[in-house]
């Protein structure tokens, strides 16, 4: 009968993640869903000049090529739903009228693939911009409920179009703010942002936090409009 060692000891447990403890994401293919629209052609334009492969996504496959050839870069177009199963993470950048029925269009296509959203649903008056009420919550809310077979994820929501199409300005001056239900997910499009020299993926919480996130933007519209700036984020003591 052999007898049980008291003084064992359990094993070493492995150290906690660090916070910046981020992939390696340089082979992934990026989509870009709307790609020929301001903020998709300039978020396309940004990743590939940091080395990322991306294909723009557009309803028609020949704007899409026309707007690749315009970046260059290794960039490649193609129709939407192409472009979604060629790709590992999809960007969707399209217009907030147009969200839900693109997204609803594309369920198979999209499935199993990083999804993020970055979509600001936005009215505009005389007044200025303001938050719209979205039934689900959020867009990115909308978006995790038309695809339920998809890991959506919300970021890079505060970025300048201007600045991220500008080819004379070499790095993007601001944080991301990337929320997500697994945090394998904000990890990868954390380190996604990080591709791009000055920019910062940070986590900002789950997706029940998009609304306030998406609705910043028109904060920053007026502060922009007024100071004519092109104004982002830094967030503090992280």
């Amino acid at each position: 009968m052999t007898s049980t060692d008291s003084t064992q000891q359990p094993p070493a447990k492995a150290p906690a993640k660090g916070p910046w403890d981020l992939p390696d994401v340089s082979g992934l293919v990026v989509g870009v869903l709307g790609g020929t629209g301001d903020q998709g052609r300039g978020l396309a334009y940004r990743l590939a000049r940091a080395g990322q492969k991306v294909i723009i996504g557009s309803r028609a496959a020949d704007r899409a090529q026309s707007a690749a050839a315009e970046l260059g870069l290794g960039v490649e177009g193609a129709d939407n739903a192409e472009c979604a199963r060629r790709s590992d993470v999809v960007i969707v950048a399209v217009p907030w009228e147009g969200h839900a029925k693109t997204l609803e269009s594309l369920r198979e296509d999209l499935a199993g693939k990083l999804v993020v959203d970055c979509v600001n649903p936005l009215g505009f008056d005389k007044q200025g911009a303001y938050a719209l009420q979205v039934p689900e919550g959020s867009a990115a809310q909308q978006a995790a409920a038309l695809l339920p077979d998809s890991r959506v994820t919300a970021a890079f929501h505060h970025l300048s179009a201007v600045l991220l199409q500008d080819e004379s300005i070499d790095e993007i001056d601001t944080d991301v703010m990337v929320l997500g239900e697994a945090r394998a997910d904000t990890d990868l499009v954390q380190a996604l942002a990080a591709r791009i020299p000055g920019m910062r993926g940070v986590f900002a919480g789950r997706l029940r936090n998009a609304h306030q996130v998406e609705s910043l933007v028109a904060n920053l519209i007026s502060a922009n409009r007024r100071y004519k700036a092109h104004a982002g984020l830094r967030l503090t003591d992280v």
